[in-house]
């Protein structure tokens, strides 16, 4: 199936143009993986390859984009004509809304006169990313705008790939957060599930070492830095990064093996179904 057939496809659910109107282009989030181009899929290189036009993130004017590094390391031509988009590294509401905003008219001024518009993204697009963002200020702004995800490698799994380390086995639970939600919520969940995926570890990296030695967890914590790059890192020992300044692309993968588990209920049936049956 071609990209043309794929998106009539796509497009068979949404409102018909008028007779001499000019067809709406599409909003695609292009996920690329955290890093190694070989995890690109087969879906975001037709498409950077095709005629959509490229839009990036950079989180200042004129600064670098990791997600367009990951294009340029995988052999991508970058079309004269792409377009950074700035998103500064902030917790302030109304500076984020600014700048979302301007994003979303510089898109929509695309979408709006036909074009398909390209949007590079690190990991994937659908996990902690500004594409999110980007789409529904686009949608607010003009519903009939076509959206589109394309799936990619998030970084916690390339680093449990990258590892050899199952990230769920069997009945075990699973849990991904920011360990920005601080130390208190960390050690609550490691009693609630048998695996953590920590991301954003960099302000509390020593903290959260500490905590994993007073709960003899050390031995089964990995740490692991700009997976799939050429500078990426993985360290064993924690100990050994406690009072070191890390890359803002770190993640920890914890798992719990003592964790105390509750009766699972097996089968589809409901409980009651199951008495009945059995008597």
């Amino acid at each position: 199936m071609t990209v043309k057939d794929r998106e009539m496809r796509q497009a068979g659910d949404q409102p018909v143009a008028s007779p001499g109107a000019r067809a709406k282009g599409c909003l695609r989030g292009v996920s690329l993986g955290p890093g190694d181009p070989g995890l690109i899929t087969r879906r975001a290189w037709e498409l950077l390859t095709g005629e959509g036009l490229w839009t990036y993130p950079v989180r200042k004017p004129g600064g670098d984009s990791f997600a367009l590094d990951i294009a340029q390391r995988a052999g991508l031509a970058v079309p004269d004509a792409a377009i950074p988009l700035c998103f500064p590294m902030t917790h302030h509401a109304e500076i984020l809304a600014k700048h979302w905003l301007a994003a979303a008219h510089s898109v929509l001024e695309q979408l709006e006169a036909g074009r398909d518009v390209c949007f590079l993204v690190e990991g994937d697009a659908s996990t902690y990313s500004t594409f999110g963002h980007l789409a529904r200020t686009v949608t607010a702004l003009d519903a009939e705008i076509r959206v589109e995800v394309v799936a990619g490698v998030t970084s916690y799994q390339a680093a449990a790939a990258h590892l050899g380390l199952a990230l769920a086995d069997a009945d075990d639970t699973l849990a991904i957060l920011p360990a920005g939600y601080g130390i208190h919520t960390i050690d609550h969940l490691l009693d609630e599930f048998d695996t953590l995926v920590l991301l954003k570890v960099k302000p509390l990296l020593g903290d959260i070492i500490d905590l994993l030695e007073r709960r003899g967890l050390l031995p089964y914590a990995s740490f692991v830095e700009k997976v799939g790059c050429p500078e990426e890192r993985t360290v064993r020992d924690l100990t050994q990064i406690r009072h070191e300044t890390v890359n803002y692309l770190s993640l920890l993968l914890v798992h719990n093996p003592n964790r105390p588990k509750g009766e699972l209920l097996r089968g589809c049936r409901h409980p009651a179904a199951r008495d009945e049956a059995a008597a």
